[in-house]
């Protein structure tokens, strides 16, 4: 079965004659799914109706359907079953039950009962739903629809088919012959198009519902209405139809079609506005991609009512068929719109929208189209103007094919240097055009033409615009020809660079560069050979050789492999453990010391080949950088038999490797390996690995005897024993196999670029296993080389980057193998870095200048590249065009034309001509342009001039350019008047053209300013007469605004001499490049006015006698360049300018910076001094004062500084007779120059007191001074500092501070810290007025310092005082107390001249005994007693420091009025209950020391209002009067205790108790009754008596 195209593949559209095989799965569930739904899923380009249709069908059929829906009719004999299908791409749903329409069904059943009954005649396959089919996408039956008819019971029944049926109509002559036949369901070219659905599964709905109704019409299937019992016979029946019943059956569908509509028309008239609704795509347009020179067509179905009215859009431009006679048809047949676009070409290529529009509104369907062109050969009747006439086999599809895909590089990388161990990055910006976000590009990058993946070291990025690759840490191995290849299916374009990667620096001076490109080879279960390339830099001294290290993966430790360098780039490894994986590098070693290490090798793992293979092919696990490796158990003991295939593969002179094979006879168990030696000839054997064997089948050989023959044998060996040796090799001598190659030959250097040389040479003789070559450059004289690449590079041609333009260089290539670098080949000849030239590129935009009746004037664009070299000329071919077949080619002229318009003669008149145009250099001819577009030679008669050619620009500048064009060839009908430039932006539309100037130009070049920087713009330019304005020339090649960097412009100079010249430089200039001026643009022929003279990069235009006849625009074009150019106006005011500083310089004066001038030196001294610009060496100074010349001497000190300039004059003072003129005279060479200074009167009186007072000033300053003079500050604290700065202080230096001639005592001795004395007054007020003195003083002097402080400056410091004071305040605060309310704030401290005022809702407060204010301590008080409600409101406090007011509110009201006042009233009952609670007064001790036998008595006074009650406590029991203690309560506050004779007994704490309503108070006396010592040692001798 063919593969679907392309195109069908992508959209999920099918042909009418495929099947896909996915949907034949899906149509037995589909049917299922039928059976309860009334519309069906339709595809293809004719629209399936809505419709609907009854039938009886008397014949059987294998698709029958039984339906219970039946017509409301009077009429039995027709015993009719109805069923109603509804048909379309979307469900339609019109399912309203209405009894108007049901009633119109019911007056159309008989017409329908008749169509019914004429297709029960036999009929296998006419139904209504092939009639639907052919009818396209006419409305079919939305009456039936719209119906109260109810859909039920449906059933299907379908026929598989082995293939797919052919489709076909009967012809005219088998009229009458019986076939098969089936109602084809397209006709005509209308091709099955799939709708676009919204998802997947929809799709295969609607494909599996059309696969359905093909097979059934394709296999002549009919549809059955009946409840009558078929028999199977009656089923399979099936009746041959001839063309008079095809034709007579289609009659019956044309009148059946014709009552339908007419019933549509009825139920319309109904109720026409519930049938108004917005258009809709039931079907809407799909994309194609097809071939170049095909038709294609968009079909779309659309619904709505009114009809709606569809119109077509390319890129939202409205489609004029009028305008485009032949490319556009648009058709409209049943709702079923098309557009169909023929011979599409390129242009076509365009998104394309369908807009259906009626009175309830508007929607779009969109689709894009793709023009592709084939690649390779193909038969063009296959390519032939048809919709789809192409084979299946030739789908469009990207892989194999070309298409309009134009990809460009832009910001590419170019050549690239870098250094190993830094990061690179290459990018390049990608730009495909069309962008179709269908196909994206696959970003491929190839290092020598090798693919590219992903690694640690290698990064890949691509954004949809911009492909880089970044390199994360570059070695040499990196080094190479990178390509970046961008791919659309097979076609691609790619760009491509080098990157050159150098050693990084050396850790140890003079050491080698790293080895690159380590490999491991030929790995086994214990042995690898490792392999490396030697680096191109050898640190000056000769590689001695190579250690090798390895570490296992997974670890950080490294071994080193071998003791002593190897010599030979091939190694081989032992030891390894088996099934470990490892990792390799190489150093390199010289005499001063080892190379930085090599990249490391790919991991490989200690496995035999074969267990290798088997992971690779089987993998089980990922890879974790180590295998075990398990042993099968012996089953018997069999000793191995000989190994075989012995060979040595590698000798050099440090060892030899052994290769075999394992024996045929070695059991079930593994074997290992002896191997033996002896020297060739002898039988004296010697085992080499005699401690453990060897487990794979090679071996490296060490510890040999350099140019001895050794002969080898190898033993296998298991636990069985030890088995016979191989055959032995045969002699093998002990030396390098792989000789050093010799140097390459004929060391040929070519010219490339100007920073690049093409080297080649051949190869050495009898060279073996090159690895490559290493290229050395040296500048001609300098004895130094350079490495031109650092990995070897294969072939014998390399181009050598980084070169020096104009540099000669020789060069030197040596070849590299295994074996080491060979001896560096003779040295080229010197060769000059410059680029080669080549032939031009062709010219382009050729058109004609003029015509008549047998000659026209060709006009065209100079050649892109011009090929290193200016262009010799141009030759001009011509060709016929006859019928639209171009004939032969036909020179137009022998000898080369300069110019780039030229005349061809002889033409014939009427006759349509192409023309090409080839540049010459002395490279040769270049390739011709493309042909022109066809031009017919005929008379002009146009009255208007011709367009304008050889449209240029030059001097583009970031903001500005000037451009250039030749006045046209042919006039017109009159002279021309003048010319016209119009520009744009390069993407700007046609009609976004504008003029640049309003009033023709007579001259024929412009400067355009008021560019903006960095837009790309396009210019034409017109030419005018008296007819008018003619056509425009061809528009400039896109220049894009911009100031290059390295512009340099034409510089004016006048020289010592006077002499005016225009001089211009230029460092990007090739051999070939001149400097060419002009003159308002136009060469400069006449050489009587200027003389030109250019040397290397460097052009001097110069002025004989500059005058009115030179002005104008001077304009320097280098050629061969990259349009460097700059211009220069001399006009009149310029000329003048230019004139008077040529006379300067003819009769040049000393420029002066400085006039003469006097100033005061620190001792005094008076300094007369002027400074010229510039002086030279034997530069001279006359001094003059009144007119007499004055000499150096003790007064006057003379010194003149040829280098600065300055010329000085010091007197050591000034005196009376000093008065007068002084005049400096300077001389240098033929340039004087002079200066006066008057010195008389009140200015010489002003500069000697001034003299006088610095010269005691600096007296003073020899001592301890002052250098400020004392001040004084306010602090932060309101403090105030006295201050003043002094200098020259020394230990013994003393400070005194003095107010009013009293001396400051000073606690602590001042330490002069920063030079700075201070002296702090705290809390400063008036008692501190006053004059203050501070004296400095030691042996070598006093200086004194004095401040008064007194009247205005005393005020002053108040007033900043008292600002510091108020700008301390803190915020109003509010505090209740018990007589009243208090706002306060606080102050760092109080001063009197600090004036308080207080403000209530923006009213002074007078104060009273309610309202008052006060200080106390640092805190301002306002006092509000017993307040008021009266009393809200906001309050503020005004200080004023004497100049400023400075204010604090705080709002007393709501809230905040209320708690303060609450708090006030308890504070106030407080207050009550303080003042009247009971209280102890006084009276009462704390303790009482009493002698037994005393009398005690106690009194104290207490007070309380209501009076207390008084109550005692004995050591906190309650406590009365008795005998013995007498308590006493008099007059209500005089309280008495008295005992007349106290004891031991009356000792303990008594408690008085006072109490009254507003509180208790209890008020403690402790009693301590002793006893005399005499009586107590009575008693104790009267207590022993009675014992």
């Amino acid at each position: 079965m063919m593969s679907l195209p392309f195109y069908q593949r992508h959209h999920d559209h099918y042909d009418r004659a495929y099947r896909h095989k996915a949907l034949q799965s899906t149509v037995s569930q589909y049917q299922k799914e039928t059976k309860s739904k009334s519309a069906v899923y339709a595809q293809g380009s004719a629209a399936y109706a809505r419709g609907s249709a009854a039938y009886r069908h008397a014949s059987a059929a294998d698709f029958s359907l039984d339906s219970s829906a039946a017509y409301s009719h009077g009429s039995s004999a027709h015993n009719l079953e109805s069923a109603a299908y509804s048909y379309g791409s979307t469900a339609y749903d019109h399912a309203a039950v209405q009894s108007k329409r049901s009633a119109a069904y019911s007056l159309d059943s008989e017409a329908l009962s008749k169509s019914s009954a004429a297709y029960s005649h036999g009929s296998e396959s006419i139904n209504k739903l092939a009639a639907a089919y052919r009818l396209g996408s006419e409305t079919y039956g939305l009456g039936l629809k719209d119906s109260n008819l109810m859909i039920e019971d449906q059933s299907y029944k379908m026929s598989p088919k082995a293939k797919r049926a052919r489709q076909h109509l009967v012809s005219e002559d088998k009229e009458n012959e019986a076939t098969d036949y089936s109602v084809p369901i397209f006709t005509g070219r209308e091709v099955n198009i799939s709708g676009i659905t919204d998802t997947e599964e929809e799709r295969i709905k609607e494909s599996a519902a059309y696969v359905a109704k093909r097979n059934l019409f394709a296999t002549g299937e009919g549809v059955s209405v009946s409840k009558v019992a078929k028999s199977v016979s009656e089923e399979e029946h099936h009746e041959k139809k001839s063309r008079k019943v095809a034709i007579r059956e289609s009659a019956e569908r044309v009148a059946l079609k014709k009552t339908l509509e007419d019933t549509q028309a009825f139920h319309k008239k109904l109720n026409q506005d519930k049938l108004l609704h917005p258009p809709e795509f039931v079907i809407e347009p799909r994309s194609h991609t097809i071939w170049e020179k095909q038709n294609v067509k968009f079909h779309c179905t659309v619904a709505g009512w009114p009809v709606p009215r569809v119109t077509w859009y390319k890129n939202n431009v409205p489609i004029d068929v009028q305008a485009h006679p032949g490319k556009y048809t648009i058709e409209n047949r049943y709702g079923l719109h098309s557009l169909e676009i023929s011979t599409c070409d390129f242009d076509d290529i365009a998104q394309y929208r369908a807009s259906a529009m009626n009175v309830k509104g508007e929607v779009s369907a969109y689709a894009s189209l793709v023009v592709k062109r084939y690649k390779g050969e193909i038969d063009a009747s296959h390519l032939h103007a048809g919709t789809f006439s192409m084979p299946l086999s030739l789908g469009v599809t990207p892989h194999g094919f070309a298409s309009r895909f134009e990809i460009k590089f832009i910001d590419k990388f170019e050549v690239t240097f870098g250094r190993e161990g830094e990061t690179m990055s290459l990018g390049c910006t990608v730009v495909i055009s069309p962008d179709i976000k269908r196909f994206k590009p696959d970003i491929e990058w190839y290092r020598n033409g090798v693919l590219i993946t992903p690694s640690k070291w290698v990064q890949m990025h691509w954004t949809g615009e911009r492909a880089s690759l970044t390199l994360t840490h570059a070695n040499k191995e990196d080094e190479g020809l990178y390509t970046l290849r961008v791919v659309m299916g097979e076609y691609y374009e790619e760009y491509s660079g080098y990157v050159f990667v150098r050693d990084a620096d050396a850790e140890i001076p003079g050491a080698p560069g790293a080895p690159l490109d380590v490999q491991c080879l030929d790995a086994n279960k214990d042995y690898v050979i490792v392999s490396w390339k030697q680096p191109a830099v050898d640190g000056g001294n000769p590689i001695l050789g190579y250690f090798i290290d390895r570490c296992e993966v997974g670890t950080t430790h490294w071994t080193q492999c071998n003791e002593t360098p190897v010599k030979f780039a091939r190694f081989p490894v032992t030891g390894l453990i088996e099934g470990r994986s490892y990792i390799f590098r190489v150093r390199a070693v010289n005499r001063a010391g080892v190379s930085l290490p090599s990249r490391v090798s790919e991991p490989v793992a200690a496995l035999d080949p074969a267990d290798r293979a088997r992971l690779r092919s089987h993998p089980s696990a990922p890879w974790t950088g180590q295998i075990i490796v398990t042993e099968e158990e012996p089953a018997e003991g069999v000793i191995p038999g000989p190994p075989t295939d012995l060979q040595v593969i590698e000798a050099t002179k440090n060892y030899v490797v052994l290769s075999w094979k394992p024996p045929g006879q070695r059991g079930h168990e593994g074997i290992m390996y002896f191997v033996e030696k002896c020297i060739a000839g002898t039988e004296d054997w010697q085992r080499v690995n005699t401690e453990i064997p060897v487990k794979s089948p090679r071996f490296a050989v060490f510890d040999l005897s350099e140019g001895k023959s050794y002969c080898f044998r190898v033993r296998c060996c298991n636990s069985a024993g030890i088995g016979e040796p191989s055959e032995a090799t045969e002699a093998t001598v002990v030396d390098d196999k792989l000789d050093i190659p010799k140097p390459p030959g004929r060391i040929m250097p070519t010219r490339n670029t100007d920073t690049s040389v093409v080297v080649t040479w051949t190869e050495p003789p009898d060279a073996k296993e090159l690895v490559g070559y290493y290229i050395e450059s040296s500048v001609v004289g300098s004895g130094h080389w350079e490495p031109c690449n650092n990995n070897p590079v294969k072939g014998t041609r390399f181009i050598c980057h980084g070169l020096v333009n104009g540099e000669k260089y020789i060069f030197r290539v040596r070849a590299v193998n295994a074996a080491g670098l060979s001896e560096f080949s003779q040295d080229s000849e010197p060769i000059e870095v410059q680029a080669a030239i080549a032939a031009p590129s062709p010219p382009y935009d050729i058109m004609v200048l003029e015509s008549v009746r047998d000659s026209m004037v060709l006009g065209w664009k100079q050649p892109k590249a011009t090929g290193g070299t200016e262009i010799t000329g141009y030759y001009v071919n011509y060709r016929e065009v006859i019928g639209g077949a171009p004939g032969k080619w036909r020179e137009a002229n022998i000898k080369a034309v300069s110019e780039r318009a030229y005349r061809i003669e002889n033409l014939k008149e009427n006759m349509v001509y192409q023309f090409q145009v080839a540049a010459a250099n002395l490279a040769g001819v270049g390739t011709p342009s493309l042909p022109s577009k066809p031009f017919k030679c005929e008379e002009w008669t146009i009255a208007v001039p011709g367009p304008p050619h050889d449209v240029t620009y030059t001097e583009v500048r970031k903001d500005s350019l000037v451009l250039l064009w030749k006045e046209p060839v042919y006039t017109g009908r009159s002279p021309i008047a003048g010319y016209y430039i119009d520009m744009k932006e390069t993407e700007a539309k046609e009609e976004r053209w504008r003029s640049v100037n309003e009033k023709p130009l007579q001259k024929k070049f412009l400067k355009i300013a008021g560019l903006t920087e960095g837009v790309s713009y396009v210019f034409r330019v017109r030419a005018t007469n008296q007819a008018g304005v003619g056509r425009p020339s061809d528009i400039t090649d896109p220049v894009v605004a911009e100031t290059r960097p390295g512009t340099k412009e034409v510089v004016v100079n006048v020289d010592d001499d006077g002499v005016i010249s225009l001089n211009f430089e230029c460092d990007q200039m090739s051999p070939n490049s001149k400097f060419v001026w002009s003159k308002n643009y136009e060469p400069i022929e006449d050489d009587s006015r200027l003389d030109i003279d250019s040397k290397g990069g460097k052009s001097k235009a110069v002025f004989k006698n500059l005058g009115e006849d030179d002005l104008g625009i001077y304009s320097c074009v280098v050629t061969d360049t990259d349009g460097v150019s700059s211009g220069y106006t001399i006009d009149e005011e310029e000329m003048k300018r230019l004139l008077a500083l040529s006379h300067e310089h003819k009769f040049p004066t000393i420029p002066l910076a400085s006039e003469l001038a006097v100033e005061i030196l620190e001792k005094g001294e008076v300094r007369f001094w002027l400074q010229a610009e510039k002086l030279s060496g034997n530069a001279k100074a006359n001094f003059v004062f009144n007119d007499k010349e004055i000499f150096n001497g003790e007064k006057y000190k003379m010194k003149v500084d040829q280098h600065t300039g300055l010329v000085e004059m010091i007197m050591d003072k000034l005196e009376d007779k000093d008065e007068g003129t002084y005049t400096f005279q300077l001389q240098d060479g033929k340039a004087t120059n002079q200066s006066s200074l008057v010195l008389i009167g009140d200015v010489f009186k002003k500069l000697r007191d001034e003299a006088e007072f610095q010269r005691k000033e600096w007296h003073r300053k020899q001592g301890p001074h002052f250098v400020d003079q004392l001040g004084w500050e306010v602090t932060d604290e309101c403090n105030v500092m006295l201050k003043c700065k002094v200098a020259n202080i020394k230990k013994e230096t003393h400070i005194v501070w003095y107010k009013d001639t009293r001396e400051i005592m000073v606690d602590e001795e001042h330490d002069f810290k920063d030079g700075v004395c201070t002296l702090l007054i705290s809390e400063f007020s008036k008692k501190d007025t006053g004059i203050y003195e501070v004296i400095l003083k030691d042996d070598r002097g006093k200086d004194i310092s004095e401040l008064k402080l007194t009247d205005t400056a005393f005020a002053d410091l108040m007033n900043e005082v008292c600002r510091r004071i108020a700008l301390s305040a803190t915020d109003l605060k509010i505090q209740s107390t018990a007589e009243g309310i208090r706002l306060y704030s606080f102050v760092t401290y109080y001063v009197e001249d600090l004036r308080v005022g207080w403000v209530h809702n923006d009213t002074q407060i007078r104060f009273t005994d309610r309202v008052k204010t006060g200080v106390t301590g640092e805190q301002i008080w306002l006092q509000i007693n017993e307040p008021t409600p009266q009393d809200k409101g906001k309050y503020t406090m005004e200080l004023f420091d004497g100049k400023t007011g400075h204010k604090k509110t705080v709002d007393l009201s709501g809230q905040a009025f209320d708690e303060a006042f609450a708090e006030f009233q308890r504070l106030k009952q407080a207050a009550i209950a303080e003042k009247n609670r009971a209280r102890v007064l006084g009276g009462l001790p704390d303790v009482v020391t009493i002698q037994e036998g005393k009398a005690l008595n106690l009194s104290c006074t207490v007070w309380g209002d209501p009076a207390p009650e008084v109550s005692w406590l004995k050591n906190e029991k309650s406590f009365v009067s008795d005998a013995n203690c007498i308590l006493k309560f008099e007059a209500g506050k005089n309280v008495s205790f008295t005992i007349s004779a106290v004891s031991t007994h009356d000792s303990g704490k008594y408690s008085l108790v006072v109490k009254n309503k507003y509180g208790t108070e209890t008020s403690d006396v402790t009693v301590s009754v002793f006893i005399p010592e005499e009586e107590q040692e009575n008693n104790n001798e009267n207590k022993k008596t009675k014992a």
